[in-house]
Formats: C-alpha cells, sequence, structure tokens
C-alpha cells in the first residue's frame, strides 16, 4: 500500500511537470520569449507535397537530417531573421526574396555595408532535388550552405560561426524552439544549419503548364507558340542536353564563355576542384521559375530571357576551356521568341511563403 501510494504521488507530479512544462513552451517561458504555438505540438514528420511535374524519386533529404514540422519552423524564422547578421540588417531572405521566387532581381547581390558580392543570387527553389551547392559547388550539402553566407565577409559578416551561435543564444526565444525541433535547447552552428536546410527544402516549384500540358492532360495548357518553343528545347535548340530532368539541371558545371569577354575571369568550377576541365565553369541552374527569377548567369550580365537566347544561339563566348556542348544554334529570330515562349511556360507554384510577422524574443 505504501509503495502504491508513492507511485500515486510520483504520478501526480509528472503529470504536473509535464503540464508546466508544455505551458511554458507555448507562452515563451516566464521571460515573455516569443514562441511560435506550432512548437507546443508533439515533433512531427514533415511531408512534402509535391507539385505536379515534380519526382519523389528525385528528392534528396539526408537521413542524419529528416524533415520535420519542428525545424522547418525553426529554420524559417532563422532564414527571413534579419539580426543573424553582424549589423543587424541581412537575412538569408535579402538576397532570397519570396516575391522573386527566391532571387534578389539584381546583377550581383548586397550584404551589409551594402557591399557587393561577384555573383548573382541563384534561386533558392527546388534546392530539396539538388546535390552540391553555390556557383561553385562549393557546399556539398545543403546544410553547409545555408552555413556559407553567414560567416562572408560580404553578405552576413560574422568572423566565425562562434559569433553566429551567441547571436542566437543571446535571443531567448529561439531555445524552445531549438528544445522542439532536436530535443535539447542546445544551439549549434550544425543544428543551425540543419534547420534552414529543412525550411528550404519546402520551397517547390511544379504545375506549370508545362506540366499540366506533359502530364496533367491539358492541350491547352501550352500556347501554340510554347509548344514550337519546346520542340526547339527538346530537339534544334539543344538545351535538354544540360536542363534535363523534372528540375531542368543536369547538377553539373559547364563553361559557356561567361566572363571572358572581360577584364576579370571568374574561374568557378576551378577554384574547388582545381581541375583544369572546371576552368570557368559553373553549375547548370534550375530553369523552374526561370521567367521570374532575371538577371540571368553567374555575374547577372543578361537582364532579359531574351538575351539569353540569344547568348547560346551565337555559341556561347569563344575560350580554350569552352564546354564542347555550346556550339552556334542557327535559330531565327521567330524561333528564339518561340523557345523564351516555352521557358515562361515553366512558370509554376509552390514556393510561395509568407514572411514571419513576429520573430523570437
Amino acid at each position: 500500500m505504501r509503495q502504491t501510494r508513492k507511485d500515486r504521488w510520483r504520478r501526480v507530479f509528472l503529470l504536473a511537470h509535464s503540464l508546466m512544462t508544455g505551458l511554458a513552451v507555448f507562452s515563451g517561458m516566464s521571460d515573455g520569449s516569443f514562441v511560435h504555438p506550432q512548437i507546443a505540438l508533439a515533433q512531427s514528420e514533415f511531408s512534402l507535397e509535391l507539385p505536379l511535374g515534380l519526382d519523389r524519386e528525385h528528392l534528396l533529404i539526408p537521413q542524419d537530417n529528416p524533415l520535420t514540422h519542428e525545424k522547418v519552423t525553426l529554420g524559417k524564422f532563422l532564414f527571413f531573421d534579419t539580426r543573424l547578421s553582424a549589423n543587424e540588417t541581412i537575412a538569408c531572405a535579402s538576397c532570397h526574396k519570396p516575391a522573386l521566387a527566391f532571387t534578389d532581381g539584381q546583377p550581383v547581390s548586397t550584404g551589409i555595408h551594402r557591399q557587393q558580392g561577384g555573383r548573382s543570387a541563384p534561386a533558392a527553389i527546388n534546392r530539396a532535388f539538388s546535390t552540391v551547392q553555390f556557383w561553385d559547388g562549393r557546399a556539398a550539402t545543403l546544410e553547409e550552405q545555408a552555413l556559407g553566407p553567414f560567416v562572408n565577409p560580404v553578405e552576413h559578416g560574422f568572423a566565425t560561426h562562434d559569433q553566429l551561435v551567441a547571436k542566437v543564444q543571446s535571443i531567448a526565444g529561439y531555445r524552445p524552439l531549438f528544445q522542439r525541433a532536436f530535443g535539447s535547447p542546445l544551439i549549434t552552428k550544425d543544428r543551425i544549419g540543419q534547420a534552414i536546410a529543412s525550411f528550404q527544402r519546402t520551397l517547390l516549384s511544379g504545375n506549370s503548364p508545362y506540366d499540366q500540358f506533359t502530364q496533367g492532360g491539358r492541350e491547352d495548357a501550352l500556347s501554340a507558340r510554347a509548344k514550337k518553343g519546346m520542340q526547339l528545347f527538346f530537339g534544334k535548340g539543344r538545351c535538354f542536353l544540360c536542363h534535363t530532368g523534372p528540375n531542368f539541371t543536369d547538377e553539373r558545371f559547364h563553361n559557356l564563355g561567361v566572363g571572358w569577354d572581360g577584364d576579370h575571369i571568374d574561374l568557378g568550377r576551378y577554384t574547388v576542384t582545381k581541375a583544369p576541365k572546371d576552368i570557368g565553369a559553373f553549375k547548370t541552374p534550375t530553369l523552374r521559375e526561370i521567367a521570374r527569377t532575371a538577371p540571368y548567369m553567374h555575374d547577372g550580365r543578361f537582364a532579359t530571357l531574351e538575351q539569353v537566347v540569344e547568348f547560346y544561339n551565337q555559341g556561347g563566348i569563344q575560350n580554350p576551356f569552352l564546354d564542347p556542348l555550346i556550339q552556334p544554334l542557327n535559330l531565327s529570330q521567330s524561333e528564339q521568341a518561340d523557345l523564351v515562349e516555352f521557358l515562361w511556360s515553366l512558370n509554376g507554384e509552390g514556393w510561395e511563403v509568407e514572411p514571419p510577422t513576429q520573430f523570437p524574443q
């Protein structure tokens, strides 16, 4: 009997402790720190709903960072929080704006103190289908990519990742978010990268007119010109040789000659591999949302798709390392216009996100 009473009091204590913990997490603890109500829920798997045209077979979600609602929620806050920069003015979303299909609309990106980098901001959509990251592929994973800009002196401007961690630790409201996402309130560089990468993997683009025409059975989804452009894309235009698969990219690196007509040559992939074949080579970007993500090329030199198609039509810019796939296409003006019409048909949906209106305090 004495043992039973002891067990009863133990259960009462555990129940009270559980209730108090849940209340504290939901309300942001006694210090009034903000906590999104979603984190009061039990940790749960986040199942990506793929729009038409995307393929689960090509999803790349690492086993050591499975998608959960809690990590996605945390990652979204971190992605949009300008406090995570040396002068609290730059967030990931400063260069990857939702309204611009997660690019910034600038030839090259602008970071702290209005410094400008040397390359255009790639679109952050459909990263769940991508392997190595950045124009030169220097990040092996999306988690690694998420952390890189924080210690770039032109971007977020932290000297080390320790400074980033210290900044997040100084915001009390983030601790319960990390608790829910990772099972403990410990804030580390790796956990920050995992959370941001998890959020980025939810930014998808599909169900475009092209997808509706090819997979949705809608004959009227494409205009007559877009249909001609599609035939050129997969035929005479040779675009499919690099822009292939559901995400319209081979995930490889090619020298197009971009930059070889100026005073400065960006060595691209070569800076990572030191292989001569990679001199001036850059990663093939996805063509999903391409009409929304101008300007184009790694240096943002082309303002319109018409200029891009004309550049490919002339065979790029000659240089000793030009990719052999880049050849003059001999497309007429009408054919070039048809091809541009097709590229517009690759605009879809699934990436639209409302930024947070309030952040952990």
